[in-house]
């Protein structure tokens, strides 16, 4: 995430460990935790333990509220945030946006969701989506696994660059090409190692892949 420039200093992912618990990565830039750092276990009910980083409270809401969820990242990626600045989410423009049709649900507050009140509204209205935007704040993404959540991070802001690229066409009064419904069912797919292929591309040339 951090080397993609999907996520600077304030990033984050977890990964479900069991019904009980997930892991999370500790509190510093995600290019700067090595190899042989420990994340920080939070479990699903009681609070928060040493070490968990307030937003991670947004995770924690996500994986009680949808038992599928095995993998969040929490990332600033330019584009989403730009986007955001407009009122708008990716719609699906391109094959990547497809993943998150018609478009991400856009959290209206720009305060950061730090208390447990907020984190239910977030997840709330996050619903079953793959991605909720955080107006001028980056985005959270969730997968059945922490691999797909990391692709569809990067999918979130390839659709937010095509968006962007698209507003002077817009400001001259074209309108771009949604895919439709039928459409989007086509594209959206998983087969043919889609994710694995995205997380290879993330992942090459980092320690723990070469490890």
């Amino acid at each position: 995430m951090g080397r993609h420039g999907l996520a600077h200093a304030y990033g984050h992912v977890s990964a479900r460990l069991n019904a009980e618990s997930f892991l999370v990565s500790p509190a510093q830039p995600l290019g700067t935790v090595g190899l042989d750092e420990p994340g920080v276990q939070v479990p699903l009910d009681g609070d928060l333990p040493p070490g968990a980083l307030p937003e991670v409270r947004i995770h924690r809401e996500i994986y009680r509220r949808r038992p599928s969820v095995g993998g969040i990242c929490r990332v600033q990626s330019p584009a989403v945030m730009a986007l955001s600045a407009l009122g708008e989410t990716p719609r699906a423009l391109h094959g990547l946006g497809t993943y998150f049709a018609p478009a991400p649900p856009l959290w209206p507050g720009v305060a950061l969701v730090r208390d447990d009140a907020q984190a239910v509204a977030v997840a709330e209205m996050m619903g079953d989506a793959a991605a909720i935007v955080l107006s001028g704040n980056g985005a959270v993404i969730a997968g059945e696994t922490l691999e797909e959540a990391a692709s569809l991070a990067f999918f979130l802001e390839d659709a937010a660059k095509i968006e962007l690229a698209l507003l002077p066409a817009r400001a001259a009064g074209r309108t771009p090409r949604e895919y439709t419904a039928d459409e989007v069912a086509k594209r959206a797919v998983r087969a043919g190692a889609l994710f694995e292929r995205m997380w290879q591309f993330l992942c090459f040339g980092d320690p723990e892949w070469q490890a």
